[in-house]
């Protein structure tokens, strides 16, 4: 692949991913970790998620260390399907400012916008019918639908609702399943908290807890589960948000849940909460830094702890 013609303009990424380089220039940015298996590293050009900014008559990615918009019509590291559409996407009517969220779904294009200007004009609402987009969404106010978003986890498919948190490419959330899964082999009664939408859930045939999701509706960041919760569970999946996973940490080391299957997507916040979980009993026993956003500074975290 070609050095990518936006890379050093936008921000979009850090490290060039077509460089012969990217490995070691990437790796000697991951904390000092203790790594227990060579890093996965994953293709660009699959990424099924797209969060674009747009001010009145711009459209596209922000620039370096900049509010200034660089207008992206094509970006190597997005899924053909988003680059399909995108520039119709970008020729819409922008009159306000703010982000786009742009993903590709089993069954086509969902578009959501949010932004500070709370409605959108009847110019918007029909230029947006005709991007061949299913779904077009303006501060969780439905500007158009043909059909309901799907997503599938393998072969289990979910309806997306708008905003949700989703891993940005599937080749990437398919390693990490297959990790999970594999590392669950054995448990009884298994617990997925922050468990999204399900991408490990329905695999590991596990009870899945949420703020929000597919799973039971609770804030695991002020209601973590508490001790007597989790000593109904022999392991426990954890996938947080960049917030990490402390307080729910805390009481996982008063319990008696044997195995702590963490995926974080925050080095920093990992770090916090391993330590919690070590100081707390728990060994860790592998810890594999995933390349799941090609090209920019984020990794994601597989780790396994046992006590």
């Amino acid at each position: 692949m070609k050095k990518c013609p936006f890379f050093g303009i936008c921000g979009g990424c850090k490290y060039d991913f077509t460089s012969a380089d990217y490995h070691n220039q990437k790796l000697a940015a991951l904390p000092d970790l203790p790594i227990t298996d060579d890093a996965r590293w994953l293709d660009a050009g699959a990424r099924r998620r797209g969060d674009f900014c747009f001010a009145p008559n711009e459209f596209g990615l922000f620039e370096s260390r900049s509010k200034n918009i660089v207008p992206v019509r094509n970006c190597p590291n997005m899924v053909p399907e988003i680059n399909d559409i995108l520039p119709r996407v970008a020729a819409l009517p922008w009159g306000a400012s703010g982000s786009c969220l742009i993903t590709s779904c089993e069954n086509g294009i969902d578009i959501v916008v949010n932004s500070d200007v709370p409605y959108f004009t009847p110019e918007f609402k029909t230029a947006a019918e005709k991007t061949g987009a299913i779904r077009v969404v303006w501060n969780d106010k439905i500007v158009f639908q043909s059909e309901k978003p799907i997503i599938k986890f393998d072969d289990v498919a979910v309806e997306y609702p708008a905003n949700a948190f989703l891993q940005p490419g599937k080749p990437g959330e398919s390693a990490l399943r297959e990790m999970v899964v594999s590392a669950v082999a054995g448990a009884k009664r298994v617990a997925d908290l922050f468990c999204g939408l399900g991408s490990f859930t329905f695999a590991t045939h596990a009870d899945g807890f949420d703020i929000v999701g597919t799973g039971v509706k609770r804030d695991l960041f002020t209601h973590p589960l508490t001790v007597g919760m989790l000593n109904g569970y022999d392991c426990v999946i954890m996938d947080p948000p960049r917030a990490g996973a402390m307080a729910q940490c805390r009481e996982l080391i008063k319990s008696n849940v044997g195995r702590v299957i963490y995926v974080s997507c925050n080095p920093e916040t990992f770090r916090r909460d391993m330590n919690i979980l070590v100081r707390g009993g728990y060994k860790l026993r592998e810890l594999v830094p995933v390349d799941q956003f090609v090209g920019s500074a984020h990794w994601e975290l597989f780790s396994v702890f046992e006590k």
